[in-house]
């Protein structure tokens, strides 16, 4: 029996290329793909989950939405990566800034994943993994950023469970140095990207900085994150 379509994505594997941007809001998505993609086709819109495939430069890129947090995005990846032939998934998210010397709407790439999260208890391994994004995708992104003269900082990412959390943990992860923001699936996705064997990295645009009560609006997240979808788009270019 196929695997495909599934539940969660009615479409076939021909319909999605190698490289799979993914946005957390199904209008980002959408905005990328008309923007940003020539011939883009839906080929995903179950439980409103936007998927589009076309080219860029003359590559074939997919661009879908995961929606909000680890279960969201794990079931997402695990069947693009296992079920649609899908190499490569880049997040391309929005995070709320933990590091004192990170501004709204600079850009950041988590070369790992801290998380409160119990994602990791499936696997059954016997001690605490560490989620980590896959070194080609961050080299290759790190590249393509300099080459288009955009800042990216690099470091490790806070995937919560929680964005409403009584703990106040923010205040916690802030002492560790190398922990720039907080955001919501990358552990998840590095983790399905370990265990299947394929690559993935989250890059996002500070939105918010929580710790000093600065914010951007919904639509500047839907539509103004230019930058950061430029440089994925030139990262799944290089990728081919």
């Amino acid at each position: 029996m196929a695997n495909t379509p599934t539940p969660h994505i009615n479409a076939s594997p021909e319909d999605f290329a190698k490289t799979v941007l993914m946005p957390g809001d199904p209008l980002r998505a959408k905005f990328i793909a008309e923007t940003y993609l020539e011939d883009a086709k839906l080929v995903n819109n179950v439980r409103g989950i936007q998927g589009y495939t076309g080219t860029y430069k003359g590559v074939p890129v997919t661009v879908m939405a995961s929606g909000m947090g680890m279960p969201s995005i794990g079931i997402y990846s695990y069947e693009l990566f296992n079920f649609f032939d899908v190499d490569n998934i880049i997040r391309i998210g929005s995070a709320g800034a933990i590091s004192d010397d990170l501004q709204l709407r600079d850009i950041v790439a988590g070369m790992s994943a801290c998380t409160n999260s119990n994602f990791a208890a499936q696997y059954g391994l016997p001690g605490a993994y560490a989620p980590t994004a896959s070194y080609k995708l961050l080299k290759t992104l790190t590249d393509v950023a300099d080459e288009l003269g955009t800042p990216v900082t690099v470091g490790s990412l806070y995937s919560s469970d929680t964005f409403y959390d009584d703990a106040s943990s923010l205040a916690s992860w802030q002492k560790m140095n190398n922990v720039l923001a907080v955001e919501m699936e990358a552990a998840a996705l590095y983790m399905t990207a370990a265990r299947a064997g394929k690559n993935a990295l989250a890059i996002c645009t500070i939105s918010d900085a929580p710790l000093r009560g600065e914010s951007l609006d919904a639509e500047a997240r839907q539509n103004t994150f230019t930058q950061m979808m430029e440089i994925a788009l030139n990262t799944a270019v290089k990728l081919g």
